[in-house]
């Protein structure tokens, strides 16, 4: 019988481009009951795919370190913070218009976004 290959060394690779990564984690946020438990993983994917490409180890181990303190903050201050560690990875928090319900049909071709 073959054996099957371990997948987390090919999701660190498919989610090297910052593309890749942003499409995952806005997957995660996208989801209809998303697993909160779920999101230090996801987030933890991003920082091991981008962030060990772009910084050193021990900026790595500070960004995993951000990561867990940020986790465990709640309010407007955590919101801040993801957008903060989000930029030091190459990556942005942006809100957009959801266009999924009647009132937002009229603005669905105005975009909205914030960076944070």
């Amino acid at each position: 019988m073959p054996k099957s290959l371990p997948y987390h060394p090919f999701l660190i690779e498919s989610l090297k481009k910052p593309i890749d990564s942003a499409m995952y984690v806005e997957a995660f946020f996208e989801e209809e009951n998303p697993e909160a438990e779920l999101l230090k993983m996801v987030l933890s994917n991003v920082a091991e795919a981008l962030g060990k490409q772009q910084m050193s180890p021990e900026q790595y181990e500070v960004q995993l370190k951000k990561l867990d303190e940020l986790l465990s903050q709640q309010g407007s201050d955590a919101i801040y913070n993801l957008g903060t560690w989000l930029n030091a990875l190459g990556l942005k928090l942006t809100v957009a218009v959801c266009n999924d319900t009647e009132d937002n049909t009229a603005n669905a071709e105005i975009p909205a976004q914030l960076s944070v």
